[in-house]
């Protein structure tokens, strides 16, 4: 990994943060996709960690912020019930969506744009990237351990040094 820059680090670690998204949610056997934890269906789970990084990674308060087709109230809220359900290929395909978005938000992403503001929004393009990172494990780290605790298998992680695996891998340490 290039280190000569802040938006590179930023980068490579958000390849990665995507990476094991990607695998923690391919790791979730289909008989734990409804399953409910903490009264909430494990794809409501995955759901919220990603609505979050869709809408706070670049800017909460985008008015021209368009929600998913899948989406309906409260469907990201964590905190009231929903009946919509959400099949694989729709969190898959929002996930695809997510990543493009990212991938594209930090090519054109500088060092000094760090600091900014963006439009209505009272933090830093710096302060939400970190705190997408920290909202996001946190839920990556709930997620993971329903998975272990009902299929005694831990979803692999990257770590800082691992290379990001390309074509056939274990998704399983």
């Amino acid at each position: 990994m290039e280190q000569n820059n802040l938006v590179e680090i930023i980068e490579d670690q958000t390849k990665r943060a995507l990476w094991e998204i990607k695998n923690v949610i391919d790791c979730v056997p289909d008989e734990l996709w409804n399953k409910e934890y903490c009264d909430m269906p494990m794809y409501k789970h995955i759901y919220h960690m990603l609505h979050s990084l869709d809408l706070w990674y670049i800017n909460p308060r985008d008015t021209s912020y368009i929600e998913p087709d899948i989406h309906e109230e409260n469907l990201n809220n964590l905190d009231v019930e929903s009946y919509k359900i959400l099949s694989r290929k729709d969190i898959n395909n929002y996930y695809e969506n997510i990543k493009d978005k990212l991938q594209n938000y930090l090519l054109t992403l500088s060092d000094k744009q760090l600091l900014e503001y963006p439009n209505n929004c009272e933090y830093t393009k710096f302060t939400l990237i970190l705190a997408q990172f920290r909202h996001l494990h946190t839920h990556m780290g709930m997620i993971m351990g329903f998975i272990i605790d009902d299929t005694h298998l831990w979803p692999n992680v990257l770590g800082l040094e691992n290379p990001i695996p390309k074509g056939d891998y274990d998704k399983y340490c």
